[in-house]
């Protein structure tokens, strides 16, 4: 794609907000650091009062088109290479279950191996920062966006402040190599779900919320053992320096990571997790596989068996001891009374004044133990804790070794069911995700240092999160079907990314990803003096999130098809969905944001209004209802949100889109001549570089001077968003227009 076609790709706004010279400075810094091959665009467009305004585009490419799928793409790696040895961990299984681990391990490698692949193929791109539309089907870009730019709308209106209107543009995140011949995420991971459920006796069934609950707690895990190993350290390393007050505060944090660690086991899926295992053992056989109870549920012994097919309680086995885990998880609370119960003595002792049990967990020490060793001499502090700490770890194993395995057995049987569809289904989301967050990353980043000076951005940003408001163009037929079901669902997964704001120690600047395929955090690197401006809960690092939503409005003839021959059910409960979100982030924001705040916001903005406005719209199941889109568009600006538009691959479909609302907003906020409303659109969309209206052109009379399209045929265009019929006469009159010239 070159630069003149790159100029209509992605056109429009977002956010809006007022840049003074130090926010400049900031909004250039962050142009450097993240985005390159800059495109601009200059305009003067008449006022209603016959004043001008300027108006300064400019598009630039994102480095992080690439540089997100990498770190996300490694992250997978890790995450997967992990997940494989904790299977081969397992210990003996029977037959069965062996030969199903075996299997697994076969197709995990293979994905593994894959993975690997097109990270080195992406390593190697050197060229451009963006993927064309024309690399969309290409397997090893995959994972890498398409089109991913960010517009910027400067204008410098005679009656406001200087004002910036930002949107990214980018095709809707899909994984089209993979194609939609059996439709897209949402449907495939609806069908396989179902499959899965009512499949028989080849593995046990576990609820996706299980299995999600089951990496939860495996990941936990895997955070807090270390944790508290380096606590437990800390507290002997105080001991030996007879430093009360550091042996208290290091005894503080060691109770609070134990407390987390013990907590994370309190699930009844960890005790069937057990059983099932337990029955999976040479030995352990039972007359049908045992499924797990909802971890909600009590057990209940005395209802009635079910059907053959499906069981749906855990068996009870004769050799199972169930109390066993009870046991083995209670010592670690046990043993971490213990040694509070040897530091209170021993700064009692030694004439300390205060008790060094502030995160004290519920349960007795055991005084024989503690008095045994309180019996050494009391100068000797480090000999005294060595055993307690020593006791704290091997308890603290015990039940890891126990609960890994145990949770590892439950992710066994999500892949041992129908492996090659399990796996391309991940493969499949991950590529739809990789899309979805290097646009999300960019805009946020952008947001971010575009409004690095406004309190009540800052303040939002960390009290509720940011909306994220996706504008889709596609239509419900055909291959797009496919196309807006893999969009769905890669916007929602974008609720599971958290963003952390840490001080940038060198040059290197670039966002970082870590965490798992459920819960993924940003760390976004920022210099110290843009550090220092933000609020303190952000600089101590609390984790800010984003409310994604998604709008779509099929607007080309294809949706014309669909709305008279096909099915557009899908388009509207996506935003019949959406919308009961955005109304859920409104109220969370009405109830957590100042009253001072609230009451100038309520002032500025009637977002009750526009938010039941967009309600009748979606409800009213009109055609081509672009009402949504506007509507949509509005409210997301007044909170503050980040706006993206996409279509099949953020060119058409998109740039008219937001350049029809870009000038929309120049009418409605910067009070542009409504004459030269079309006039403007025009001049928008054409690939002239100075399409502008000079200072001696004429309001009242409208003449244009040399610095005019040279083509004129771009009549209304933004008619046609409303209507195909429109596009037909369009190409008709255009292609007249042309013949003409040239005869």
């Amino acid at each position: 794609m070159d630069t003149e076609n790159r100029l209509v790709v992605a056109r429009g706004r977002g956010g809006c907000g007022e840049m003074d010279e130090r926010s400049q400075k900031i909004h250039f810094s962050s142009y450097k650091i993240m985005l390159k091959n800059p495109v601009c665009k200059l305009y003067r467009f008449p006022t209603s009062d016959n004043k001008w305004m300027r108006i300064r585009e400019q598009m630039s490419e994102s480095i992080l088109s690439f540089h997100i799928p990498k770190e996300l793409i490694s992250l997978h790696i890790k995450e997967d290479l992990c997940r494989n040895q904790e299977l081969k961990e397992l210990g003996e299984l029977s037959p069965h279950w062996d030969n199903l681990r075996k299997n697994v391990l076969t197709h995990c490698d293979q994905m593994v191996n894959m993975y690997q692949d097109i990270l080195t193929e992406l390593s190697k791109e050197t060229g451009s920062s963006f993927k064309s539309s024309s690399s969309k089907g290409e397997k090893t870009l995959e994972f890498v966006p398409v089109n991913l730019h960010l517009q910027r709308m400067h204008v410098h209106s005679p009656h406001l402040k200087d004002a910036l209107y930002d949107v990214i543009t980018v095709g809707a995140p899909a994984a089209h190599f993979q194609g939609f011949k059996n439709g897209g995420l949402r449907k495939l991971l609806h069908r396989f779900e179902m499959e899965r459920r009512n499949t028989g006796y080849q593995f046990i069934y576990y609820s996706p919320e299980n299995t999600a609950k089951a990496k939860e707690v495996l990941s936990n895990i895997n955070q807090l053992q270390p944790l508290i190993a380096t606590h437990a350290d800390l507290l002997l390393n105080s001991a030996s320096q007879h430093s009360p007050d550091s042996l208290k505060n290091s005894l503080k944090m060691l109770s609070e990571k134990t407390e987390l660690f013990v907590h994370a086991f309190k699930d009844q899926l960890v005790r069937s997790a057990l059983l099932a295992l337990y029955t999976a053992r040479p030995g352990g056989v039972l007359k049908k596989p045992p499924s797990p109870k909802n971890s909600t549920e009590e057990s209940c012994p005395q209802d009635p068996p079910p059907p053959m097919r499906r069981q749906d309680s855990i068996p009870h086995h004769s050799d199972y001891d169930e109390e066993e885990w009870d046991r083995v998880w209670a010592n670690v609370g046990k043993s971490l009374n213990c040694i509070i119960a040897m530091v209170d003595k021993l700064i009692e002792r030694d004439g300390g004044s205060e008790g060094g049990g502030d995160g004290s967990q519920d349960g007795e020490e055991d005084p024989s133990l503690v008095d045994s060793i309180i019996t050494r001499p009391r100068e000797d502090w480090y000999e005294q804790l060595y055993p307690l700490i020593l006791t704290l770890k091997d308890c603290m194993g015990e039940v890891v070794n126990r609960a890994k395995q145990s949770l590892t057995f439950v992710l066994l049987q999500e892949l041992a069911y129908s492996l090659p569809q399990c796996l391309m289904l991940t493969l499949r989301r991950d590529i739809v995700f990789s899309q979805a967050l290097a646009g999300l990353v960019c805009g946020f980043i952008i947001k971010l240092h575009t409004s690095l000076h406004d309190p009540g951005f800052l303040q939002q940003l960390h009290t509720v999160g940011l909306i994220v408001q996706y504008e889709g163009l596609l239509s419900t037929y055909s291959d797009e079907i496919g196309m807006l079901e893999d969009m769905a669902v890669g916007i929602s997964d974008l609720k599971k990314v958290a963003f952390k704001i840490i001080e940038a120690k060198s040059n290197d600047v670039l966002p970082v990803i870590t965490g798992r395929r459920e819960h993924y955090v940003v760390e976004v690197k920022l210099p110290a003096r843009m550090f220092e401006a933000l609020p303190l809960q952000i600089k101590e690092g609390q984790l800010l999130h984003v409310h994604p939503v998604l709008f779509n409005v099929g607007i080309n003839e294809q949706q014309t098809l669909a709305e008279r021959f096909g099915d557009v059910s899908l388009q509207e409960s996506i935003n019949q969905e959406n919308f009961e979100l955005l109304k859920e982030y409104y109220t969370i924001f009405m109830e957590k944001m100042p009253p001072d705040y609230i009451s100038h916001f309520q002032e500025q903005n009637d977002l009750k209004g526009l938010l039941e406005n967009l309600h009748q719209n979606i409800q009213a199941k009109k055609r081509k209802n672009v009402e949504i889109m506007w509507l949509a568009a509005t409210i997301c600006r007044k909170l503050n949100g980040i706006r993206f538009t996409c279509c099949k691959s953020a060119k058409d479909r998109t740039s008219m889109s937001v350049t029809l609302e870009q000038c929309s907003i120049l009418r409605d906020e910067h009070q542009l001549h409504k004459d030269f409303f079309i006039r403007a659109l025009d001049c928008m969309r054409s690939r002239q570089t100075q399409g502008a209206l000079s200072e001696s052109d004429d309001p009242e009379t409208g003449c244009l001077t040399d610095n005019k399209p040279t083509s004129r045929h771009f009549y209304p265009v933004a008619l046609l968003l409303v209507s195909s019929h429109l596009l037909v006469v369009w190409l008709i009159l255009s292609l007249a227009l042309l013949l003409a010239k040239y005869q």
